[in-house]
């Protein structure tokens, strides 16, 4: 771990997504239409669920988190993505680069976790609603709360320690948008192995195990929405959870294809543009997808509007 701390790179260039000015300009006004949208729904959600009672339940209890989460995940990356749209240097300090990195994981690692309490809890509403009231109370949805930013935390610290501890000597090109793990073991001047297995190993744990137990769970809630008599009933939870799986498939789908697979010596254009799936657009669509299509947050925003 020494040697990491005599580092000669005290900043990193970062290619981003396009050197073409024209594009660069136009990158700009999507990724800033983006970003507003992300900010608006995020703190409106967060908002609505504080003020309004009929939405202090679980799973608006979970929703309020994973808002944040969001929030702290884009504003991590994209302000300084929109700043280098219209600068030509652009460049971010090691000390920024670190930053980010650890922001970005503590947030992007939170929301996997938190995803997979989500799909917990829509298991204990359709498969056992009787016990749900006595299953998720107060003091369990806090503790799922807290072990989700507790597993965050440890990814993060891991992931950021093996990352940022590696040499960087001479090379500071980041073929990328932002300072992101793979990304940066590619300019790295030493061995790589070590942090390349500490990510996979972390990807599994916040990635794979999230994605089995959301499986599991919606095994058995399609298997009892099948056993239903009420076909308004079926439509009900299906709307709820496809909500849910949607999310689970773009997000969980392009962050498995970065972190979980061997580690090439280059970082293409494709490489990029899947990350903007998990790192940019996820973040703009959960309060679409989960909240402004729901009837009772629909209910509770006319009623902060007074109407």
């Amino acid at each position: 771990m020494g040697e990491g701390n005599q580092t000669s790179v005290f900043e990193f260039v970062l290619l981003g997504l396009s050197q073409d000015p024209q594009i660069q300009i136009l990158l700009f006004c999507v990724f800033l239409i983006i970003y507003l949208l992300s900010i608006f729904g995020n703190l409106l959600i967060i908002l609505v669920i504080q003020v309004d009672s009929q939405l202090h339940t679980p799973m608006y209890f979970f929703l309020k988190n994973l808002s944040f989460a969001d929030l702290c995940f884009s504003t991590s990356i994209v302000p300084q993505m929109l700043v280098h749209f219209l600068v030509k240097k652009k460049t971010i300090s090691f000390t920024g680069c670190s930053i980010q990195i650890a922001v970005f994981l503590l947030a992007g690692c939170t929301e996997c976790a938190l995803l997979a309490v989500m799909s917990y809890d829509r298991y204990v509403a359709v498969c056992k609603p009787l016990h749900y009231s006595t299953i998720m109370t107060q003091k369990a949805c806090v503790q799922l709360a807290t072990v989700s930013w507790i597993s965050g935390a440890v990814v993060c610290s891991v992931d950021s320690a093996f990352t940022l501890y590696l040499p960087y000597q001479g090379r500071n090109v980041i073929n990328h948008y932002f300072c992101e793990p793979p990304a940066l073991l590619k300019v790295a001047s030493g061995d790589t192995y070590n942090a390349e297995i500490a990510l996979f190993s972390m990807g599994v744990i916040i990635l794979l195990a999230p994605v089995s137990l959301i499986l599991i769970s919606y095994w058995h809630i399609i298997s009892t929405v099948i056993r239903m008599q009420s076909g308004e009933g079926r439509l009900k939870v299906f709307s709820t959870c496809g909500s849910h799986l949607t999310v689970v498939v773009l997000y969980y789908g392009s962050g498995i294809f970065a972190y979980m697979r061997p580690n090439s010596k280059t970082m293409n254009e494709k490489d990029k543009v899947i990350s903007v799936f998990y790192s940019v657009m996820t973040s703009m669509l959960n309060p679409i997808i989960y909240s402004l299509r729901n009837k009772d947050v629909k209910g509770a925003l006319r009623k902060l509007a007074g109407r």
